[in-house]
This record gives structure tokens, sequence and C-alpha cells, in this order.
């Protein structure tokens, strides 16, 4: 794991555009995992909008509000949320129409605590994502934390 965490902060640290390091991480993140789909998204206090991600297609709501989705329930709670089987969660928010299992991170500033953006990733497999992935995905999100930052 260690060499993901060395290889994101290479990414963010470099001087590519932010749009550009945004799809790397989410190509990183995908490639690592084996997963179908990553989201790396900016949070704001009224919207959450997608910077770039890595699968087959974009994400059907590239804005929406913060009070939506999966990803509301993370940014309210500062915690990452985990569902095995979207089709039993009515907060859960349609990215691809086969996705079955979500985990949503949230990145939390340094400064504030606030959750300034977040990791999406999806599966079209039901509980498709393990404790140890949900652990990675969290040390992938503080390592990341420079993608973030700089806009504060």
């Amino acid at each position: 794991m260690e060499h993901i965490l060395i290889t994101i902060r290479c990414i963010v640290s470099s001087a590519a555009s932010r749009a550009e390091k945004a799809r790397r991480l989410a190509e990183l993140i995908r490639e690592f995992g084996a997963f179908r789909w990553v989201g790396v998204y900016d949070v704001t206090p009224d919207q959450v909008s997608v910077i770039a991600w890595s699968g087959p297609a974009g994400p059907a709501y590239p804005v929406f509000p913060v009070t939506k989705g999966l990803t509301a329930a993370a940014i309210h709670n500062r915690a990452t949320v985990v569902v095995g089987d979207v089709r039993n969660d009515p907060r859960y928010l349609s990215t691809l129409g086969n996705t079955l299992s979500e985990i949503i991170v949230p990145v939390l500033s340094p400064k504030s605590g606030k959750v300034i953006g977040t990791i999406d990733v999806e599966s079209e497999k039901a509980n498709a994502f393990s404790p140890e992935d949900q652990h990675v995905l969290e040390q992938c999100a503080v390592a990341a934390i420079g993608l973030w930052s700089a806009r504060e």
C-alpha cells in the first residue's frame, strides 16, 4: 500500500494542472483496486462537482447539491459511507446504470475539518468493498489532500 500512497503524493505535488492530477488520481485508484469506476469531487458549502473520473463513462450527475445522494451522508457525518447494494438505499444517486455497490470517502480539510472533497468508487458487483478497501481508500484520501487544500 505504501507504493500507491507515495505515487499519489507525487501526482499531487507535480506541475500538472489540477484537473490532470485528479484524472491521474482516479486512474491510479481504479487500477490499484481493480475498481470499475472512480470519481474525484470538489465539495463546497452548496454543491458537489466532479473534477475527474476514470471508468466507462462520466457521472450522470456531474454537479449536485450537497444534500443529495450517499455523498450527502459522507459529508454530513464526515465519515466514509459504504453501501453493499445501492438498490436497497433510497439515498443512492445513480452514476452508472449498473452500479450495485458504492463507497464514498470524504476528504477533510486539515485546517477546518470540513469536507472539501470526496473520492467515490463504484462496482457492478454487490458487496464489492471490504474493510481493507475502505482503509486503503481512506489512506488515499489523506495522501491526496494537497489536491484540495491548495484551494483553501
